[in-house]
């Protein structure tokens, strides 16, 4: 029996420092790049001077615009994550606390599900077609309303798991005392989702700030975000290897220090509804 054990958890361990190191060897390949020549780097060379050219060249030269494509990118993550948000937290009160049919609450949940179950690239091509018919194409509203539809059915099954969470009694006792549905989602609900709201607002930016899909089909050369610029530097006869570090390596920064300061509470969004 402890042997069984023993072997189940090195194996785990393996498993788990497996994954680990195919994260972080790609990360820890892109960091050092970020620092070489383009000479070292097409070289392959392990040990090589550390140069700050491949950042200066991407943040302050003449030809680049990668500031603007990250002011972009920030711009369309924190548009389309704040009206998920409340799109996304009204409706897990309203399928989740109020009294709303099952022929109305199960066909919405399941289409959500069936949305977010498809790859994006299914739907791509028709918001391109649409956004191009209303000479919407290249503008921020097209990229903004376009990754809305795109998470709010993560946002939705996130915060209806921690709507789902709280103890009926409390709603009960809310409704005796008089209060409406606005009452009690503002006096109630509100306050007890917060942290749910703090991790589904994490993951659906994080989601949004590395969209390349959505960007790449939707966007201009004014509304152009971070990783479809970073794609731009693999050109025809030359492949910027060293910006696109660069690029890479600032383009990581904001999603990590959003995990950072909100690990906790990204955990328990995860983790909510599975133990009661």
């Amino acid at each position: 029996m402890t042997l069984r054990r023993t072997s189940g958890r090195v194996a785990a361990n393996v498993l788990v420092w497996g994954y680990a190191a195919m994260i972080l060897l790609p990360t820890l390949w892109v960091l050092s790049n970020a620092f070489k020549y383009k000479i070292d780097i097409i070289t392959g060379a392990t040990l090589s001077p550390v140069t700050w050219s491949n950042f200066e060249q991407l943040l302050f030269s003449r030809q680049s615009q990668f500031l603007w494509n990250l002011l972009n990118s920030a711009f369309v993550a924190v548009s389309s994550t704040a009206i998920v948000i409340v799109i996304a937290t009204m409706a897990a009160f309203t399928l989740g606390r109020l009294r709303v049919p099952g022929w109305v609450r199960w066909p919405i949940l399941g289409w959500a599900l069936l949305f977010q179950m498809l790859p994006t690239l299914t739907f791509v091509g028709s918001w391109y077609v649409m956004w191009s018919a209303i000479g919407l194409h290249g503008t921020y509203i097209s990229v903004i309303l376009t990754h809305v539809v795109h998470n709010l059915p993560m946002g939705l099954f996130l915060m209806l798991s921690f709507m789902s969470a709280l103890p009926h009694e409390i709603f009960q006792a809310a409704r005796m005392d008089g209060c409406s549905n606005s009452q009690m989602f503002w006096r109630v609900a509100f306050p007890l989702v917060r942290g749910g709201m703090i991790a589904a607002t994490a993951l659906i930016f994080i989601f949004s700030w590395s969209d390349f899909a959505i960007a790449l089909t939707l966007t201009s050369p004014a509304t152009m975000t971070a990783p479809v610029a970073i794609a731009t530097f693999a050109q025809e006869y030359d492949i910027r290897y060293g910006e696109m570090a660069a690029g890479t390596l600032l383009s990581i920064v904001p999603a990590l220090i959003l995990i950072l300061v909100g690990q906790r509470f990204i955990v328990r969004g995860l983790l909510a509804g599975a133990v009661k």
